[in-house]
């Protein structure tokens, strides 16, 4: 069975591609149900037991794909982005612990003693674990003399920073624990069978085109990179306007934006000596409300800078859609956060590929120059470049506190930092936290690796002009929207 993460991913964008061309097309609702069909034709089955579980795979990801609930029924929860697809995920092994050849039946029967919980048995062979009875406590893996018993821990389990991803004991599919999930999406791409997807706004996008209404493209500064050495914002503004948006910004204009109002946010906590987190990565944001809730109070109140220049499109015009468009996929669920005036759209860049591929559209080289942001707000989609950028309009400001921060690179360092804030022993004034290790550019919806992005990604940024941040804002009618999250 070929479970590799290559041929999951190419039956998801298959499917947001059928269901963007059904969208702009405006066919969606009459032949919706022919797309598990056409993609598993059959009689043969490719991938699992039969072509019905295929098909099955396949309808509740173009569900997912409608920004429903894969069964097809009410949302749990409207905020809810990251889903267990049930169909695909039947596939996993139960047990976590499991009693492999290496038993030798041995007299000591070490790891029968060890359990607490009277999960193991002597068969006639070797020993037996009883998933119903286990609680995974792992002493019979360390008992073992012969380390016969694997540990089989779920990759999406294994992914999850947080925890959030548990397994129903009577039906042994996994469940995402709401109450602790930050919507980080490291686990989408971790589990080999494909179980777990997120909503999409793909149709609401596509239909909203269709309509001929204002759709604004709001790109990341993470996105500069990924497709090349010479693929610039240019020509992602291009590629937009092919599609059908009305109009592409640079969302490294609101990195400068949001960095100008931290700047002024971390001054006065500096003087009154309270510490800060920042609040543009919404996984980290969610991790803290979630997991560290005693740290809620030190969040930033300025807006990210999706948010910024959602709120800046607006205040133009009220009645204009804006799209994100990045590799993050916590971006989804800070859109349905509630904070007034954000986007109202958030696409990856596989989802975003969809549409482009619906139209026949292709990213290609253009000459003409493109930009909006400085070089300190392009650099907010690496890990400490926040940081940089907040100092950079301190020192634009004539500010010249002595501030430190505790740059976080990860989920793990996201979580050191928070622990010590809220027993008040971090040393730092202040925190970055971004959950994705190398910053956005390292999100789980990213195009390429990390480090080929990096390289194209210098490339690019060298190359663009030397305006600072304050500089760069003065062309800009700040006064007309607010920074602050309330």
């Amino acid at each position: 069975m070929v479970t590799n993460d290559a041929t999951t991913l190419k039956l998801k964008h298959e499917v947001l591609y059928r269901i963007a061309k059904l969208s702009f097309e405006g066919k969606l609702d009459e032949e919706r149900d022919s797309i598990a069909y056409e993609m598993i034709p059959g009689p043969k089955a490719q991938y699992r037991c039969c072509i019905y579980k295929e098909r099955e795979v396949i309808r509740q990801r173009v569900n997912l794909a409608e920004g429903r609930h894969p069964l097809g029924k009410p949302a749990e929860d409207p905020t809810k982005i990251v889903y267990v697809i049930p169909a695909a995920c039947e596939e996993c092994p139960i047990a976590r612990y499991t009693v492999t050849n290496n038993c030798q039946k041995c007299m000591g029967k070490a790891c029968y003693n060890s359990c607490r919980f009277g999960a193991i048995t002597i068969g006639m062979h070797q020993a037996y674990i009883d998933p119903s009875k286990c609680k995974e406590c792992g002493q019979c893996a360390k008992a073992c003399p012969y380390n016969a018993i694997a540990d089989l821990i779920r990759p999406c389990r294994k992914s999850c920073p947080v925890d959030a991803l548990i397994v129903d004991p009577d039906t042994g599919l996994a469940v995402i624990d709401d109450e602790k999930c930050i919507s980080c999406g490291h686990c989408v791409h971790s589990c080999p069978f494909g179980a777990i997807g997120t909503v999409t706004h793909v149709v609401q996008v596509a239909s909203a085109i269709r309509d001929g209404k204002k759709v604004v493209a709001m790109f990341a500064p993470a996105l500069e990179g990924q497709f090349g050495a010479d693929i610039t914002m240019a020509s992602l503004r291009k590629a937009a306007k092919d599609v059908g948006f009305s109009e592409m910004i640079e969302v490294g204009l609101g990195g400068d934006l949001t960095a100008a109002a931290e700047a002024e946010e971390w001054a006065e906590a500096y003087k009154n000596g309270e510490k800060k987190t920042t609040s543009c990565c919404p996984a980290f944001v969610n991790m803290i409300r979630k997991n560290y809730p005693k740290a809620a109070p030190y969040i930033s109140t300025t807006v990210s800078p999706m948010c910024a220049v959602s709120r800046m499109v607006k205040a133009k015009d009220p009645d204009a859609i804006t799209v994100f468009i990045g590799p993050c996929i916590a971006k989804k669920s800070e859109a349905v956060s509630g904070i007034e005036g954000n986007a109202d759209h958030v696409l990856t860049i596989g989802e975003f590929r969809a549409l482009m591929r619906a139209k026949g559209v292709e990213i290609e080289k253009v000459e003409e120059s493109y930009q909006e942001a400085s070089v300190f707000g392009k650099r907010f989609g690496n890990s400490g470049g926040v940081t940089k950028a907040v100092l950079q309009s301190l020192k634009e400001e004539n500010e010249n506190e002595d501030i430190t921060v505790n740059v976080c690179n990860g989920a793990a360092d996201c979580k050191k930092a928070l622990m010590m804030l809220e027993r008040d022993r971090l040393k730092e004034d202040f925190v970055e936290g971004m959950v994705c290790e190398g910053g956005c550019v390292g999100g789980p919806s990213k195009h390429r690796s990390e480090m080929e992005t990096k390289r194209f990604r210098d490339k690019l940024i060298k190359e663009a002009d030397g305006r600072l941040i304050l500089e760069n804002l003065s062309n800009y009618d700040l006064d007309s929207f607010s920074m602050h999250r309330e």
